[in-house]
């Protein structure tokens, strides 16, 4: 299926035309999306479509085959998956050994890129999935037939083809190779892809890195839990702990069987959208949370700080005593929720003989800079470790060991440290509220009713 809008117009950039082919792309409610952003051009473009999709973006790394004498000139390219696709006109006027020669440099270019943009990160999965494939412009095709071809390697049940603008007469050849084509302008006259953008400047390697760290920022997280109605208490909070004033976020649902408190840890704060995804799956099972940062921002600064779990601990003491004497939150059972190092915090001001705490749930967590409080521990702990994040993983099954409470190991496979893989996240919120309720919401009465 083919679906093209003519415009007669350039677009400014990029940005732009990802922003305006965004708006002509429609998927069925809960497909299964991935947007594949050819390099280095296609990805701006297609970094806007993943945004207003609220898609994942990865990159599809594509090299062109040109003529050993005129490179410019493109005999056929090459992707992933050991794809190749062939311009049987050029190619047959060059050698095997011309053609071998020309594709064993740019297979070692492509393994180059490939480890420079996407790092030691595995490709974002595509089996059963939707991907969709996009650049910023085709001429000859060649490049975005490699592109489909390997989306279709790596498992995808269905490829669509997105871009601003191409020549008309190579749409028609590509329907073999995606099941749909969007294209927003398609010109009887094409003679190169920059001419329709009003800038066409070279994409970088860092650029693409940069759009794929936003990307992935915004779209890892889940989308937010929505209530029916504002819960009855939300409100930005102040309080003292030690001697520094820290703020946080209360959120107090009606009717709630108990108050998590979030103990962060480095560069994951209360403002940080996986940790206000989490909070609202517990507010919709009717848990309070607090949300709030155990060190300011000029003590974080000093890398010896976070890792100062005395300190870290100390603040969470004060701060739960606080929460005690308030009039939303006095006689709520608490819970902690830690991640990193502010989990080896939570675990060590559980021991305080001061509170009572009835649950605490680590999220990729270090229990072993908790030292010696683990032997202390009273409050059963619910452990959750990324099946990719093989030291930690360790480190949590020793704590199991070790602490004398009712403990659980719980690993999300596919997930690496910070859970920024599709679904691991949601995992994690669905574990934390499962271990939260069990022990925070009250017991039911189980005396015999009067004779």
């Amino acid at each position: 299926m083919e679906r093209i809008v003519f415009k007669d117009r350039l677009f400014k950039d990029r940005r732009e035309a990802g922003r305006l082919l965004a708006e002509r792309l429609s998927l069925p409610r809960g497909e299964d999306a991935v947007v594949l952003g050819l390099t280095r051009g296609g990805v701006p473009v297609a970094y806007e479509i993943a945004r207003a999709l609220g898609a994942p973006l990865d990159v599809l790394v594509v090299r062109k085959l040109g003529a050993p004498h005129q490179p410019e000139l493109a005999f056929g390219a090459i992707g992933e998956h050991a794809v190749r696709v062939l311009n049987p006109r050029i190619s047959a006027q060059l050698t095997d050994a011309e053609k071998a020669d020309v594709e064993a440099r740019e297979r070692e270019e492509l393994s180059r890129r490939v480890e420079r943009l996407r790092g030691p990160d595995p490709p974002i999965p595509l089996t059963g999935r939707t991907a969709i494939v996009v650049d910023d412009g085709i001429a000859t095709g060649a490049t975005v037939r490699v592109a489909c071809r390997v989306a279709r390697a790596r498992g995808a049940a269905r490829v669509l083809l997105a871009v601003p603008v191409a020549a008309r007469d190579t749409l028609a050849t590509l329907r073999d190779d995606a099941d749909e084509v969007i294209c927003l302008h398609a010109p009887p006259v094409f003679l190169a892809v920059g001419q329709w953008y009003r800038h066409f400047r070279q994409t970088s390697d860092h650029e693409v890195a940069e759009l794929l760290r936003a990307a992935a920022a915004e779209t890892t997280v889940p989308h937010p839990v929505s209530a029916a109605d504002p819960p009855p208490h939300d409100e930005e909070i102040s309080f003292l702990a030690e001697t520094v004033e820290l703020t946080g976020h209360l959120t107090i649902p009606e009717h709630p069987i108990g108050l998590v408190v979030f103990a962060h840890g480095s560069g994951s704060g209360r403002h940080s959208p996986r940790n206000r995804y989490v909070a609202e799956v517990l507010e919709q099972a009717g848990l309070g949370t607090l949300l709030f940062d155990l060190l300011t921002p000029a003590e974080e600064a000093h890398r010896d700080n976070v890792f100062d779990i005395a300190l870290l601990a100390r603040r969470l003491v004060d701060a739960t005593r606080t929460l005690a004497e308030r009039p939303h939150t006095a006689g709520l059972p608490i819970g902690y929720f830690g991640a990193s190092t502010g989990a080896a915090a939570a675990l060590r001001a559980a021991t305080d003989p001061r509170l009572d705490i009835a649950a605490i749930v680590s999220r990729g967590g270090r229990p072993d800079l908790a030292g010696d409080a683990l032997n202390r521990m009273r409050a059963p702990t619910l452990l959750i470790v990324g099946g990719r994040d093989p030291v930690v993983l360790e480190l949590n099954r020793h704590a199991q060991h070790t602490l004398p409470v009712d403990t659980e190991l719980r690993v999300v496979h596919g997930a690496s440290h910070l859970f920024t893989e599709a679904g691991a996240l949601e995992q994690v919120a669905e574990l934390a509220r499962d271990w939260f309720r069990t022990r925070l919401a009250p017991a039911p009465a189980t005396g015999r009713a009067p004779s």
